[in-house]
């Protein structure tokens, strides 16, 4: 998908305070950057932030990061965020693959995938967040009892998704469900995403699972 590039975005993102420049420097000192223990985490591929910052606000006690790729998208949160501040919420631009050069073993406490990219075409299997490659970053950077939670409309990406965990020896699936917002137990406490309320909104079922490992 080719995204509009916006005058001024990366202007806007490397002189916000939210938004973290040099993040490598900070791996194994996040708890020293938030100036507390509480838990980290993480959303990766956060769009426009409304997700995370819904989720902060309700609990302030936890510490979010925000992780967006491009800088046109990563401008709204911004814009977002300087009208109502959050202590606890961060923000940065960086490609997911390098997560485990930024995060130290133990760091995160809990990843969210929301909506994420579903590279349909089988040669972009690796690039899928929910692939095995990316399952074992995430095994470099979450606390013992870490958990990911991964939220979708597309059926084929959920559906490959079941199949990556299931065939870790790493990974256990907790729960899932293929019709969110009519299984009382999963949607308990639910948040939506701006995707989720659009398409949820044209009828589409959204799927959740969550895995630990």
């Amino acid at each position: 998908m080719r995204l509009r590039n916006i005058p001024g975005a990366d202007e806007v993102i490397s002189n916000s305070a939210f938004c973290i420049q040099n993040p490598i420097e900070l791996k194994g000192k996040w708890h020293e950057f938030f100036g507390n223990t509480n838990p980290i985490h993480i959303e990766v591929g956060m769009g426009k932030g409304r997700f995370l910052m819904d989720l902060a606000r309700q609990n302030p006690q936890i510490n979010y990061i925000g992780i967006e790729r491009y800088t046109s998208v990563l401008l709204r949160a911004v814009q977002k965020i300087d009208e109502d501040p959050l202590d606890n919420v961060h923000f940065l631009c960086i490609d997911a693959a390098t997560l485990p050069e930024i995060f130290d073993h133990n760091e995160v406490d809990r990843i969210y995938l929301n909506f994420s990219d579903p590279w349909p075409k089988d040669r972009h299997a690796k690039r899928r967040l929910t692939s095995r490659e990316f399952l074992a970053r995430y095994n470099e950077i979450l606390t013992a009892d870490g958990r990911i939670e991964f939220k979708t409309d597309n059926q084929d990406l959920f559906t490959f998704s079941l199949e990556e965990i299931e065939a870790s020896e790493l990974w256990h699936l907790d729960a899932s469900t293929r019709d969110l917002h009519h299984d009382p137990k999963m949607n308990q406490g639910n948040i939506m995403t701006e995707y989720e309320e659009k398409f949820s909104s044209k009828g589409n079922p959204i799927c959740k699972l969550i895995a630990s490992r």
